[in-house]
């Protein structure tokens, strides 16, 4: 009798000690993955703020009378697509997240070639207004570069959490399933830095955000 109630007080020792365990390794992962919800709002935020700047920067260049109007509608198309796309945090799936993705990365093109083009109408780079959007368009990429990666760092600690034993154990059967960050496309999330002083305009890809 003594050694069954041993065995008894052991054994549920070890439930004891396990559904703490889990309950602990659940949290935890919840807590990391309200953290990638979190950080995705604040990426979506930021494009947001890039498209909302895009209606007035076409407007102001429309009224450059031979600008060259396919890169024009290039842009407004490209932006109508990116805004079609709608990844909210509860359906965050690798899949939704690749063509938010790719969408943003036709717009940063787009917005590019944009940029480049205005070097040759000296009025349009002389404009106050445009000078201006074209500032708040820059702060706005810079904005957008540190809001992807502080995603992909949440999305890094959540999947570390999901894959490591021992919660690798459960974390499927409870739903936790490893996600996908923005991946690296070279200078597709980079818009040009267009300077406008001086007696040339330059235009500085910046490959380092």
């Amino acid at each position: 009798m003594k050694g069954r109630s041993l065995t008894t007080f052991i054994i549920l020792g070890l439930l004891v000690i396990l559904l703490f365990w889990g309950c602990s390794g659940y949290n935890n992962l919840v807590k990391e993955d309200e953290t990638v919800k979190k950080s995705w709002n604040y990426v979506q935020s930021q494009y947001q703020r890039r498209a909302d700047l895009i209606p007035n920067l076409v407007n102001t260049v429309k009224g450059e009378a031979n600008f060259e109007r396919g890169t024009l509608t290039d842009v407004i198309n490209a932006r109508a697509k990116a805004t079609s796309v709608q990844v909210t945090p509860d359906n965050l799936t690798n899949e939704n997240i690749q063509k938010f993705q790719e969408a943003q990365n036709q717009l940063s093109g787009a917005l590019s070639r944009l940029l480049v083009t205005v070097e040759r109408y000296p009025n349009l780079r002389a404009n106050d207004a445009f000078r201006g959007l074209q500032t708040q368009l820059e702060g706005t990429e810079n904005r957008i570069a540190v809001a992807r990666n502080d995603f992909n760092d949440a999305v890094r600690t959540y999947n570390t959490k999901v894959r490591v034993f021992p919660t690798v154990i459960f974390a499927g059967v409870m739903g936790f399933r490893p996600r996908e960050g923005f991946t690296a496309d070279q200078g597709s999330q980079n818009a040009p830095k267009v300077d406008f002083g001086g007696n040339r305009p330059s235009v500085n890809f910046d490959t380092t955000r």
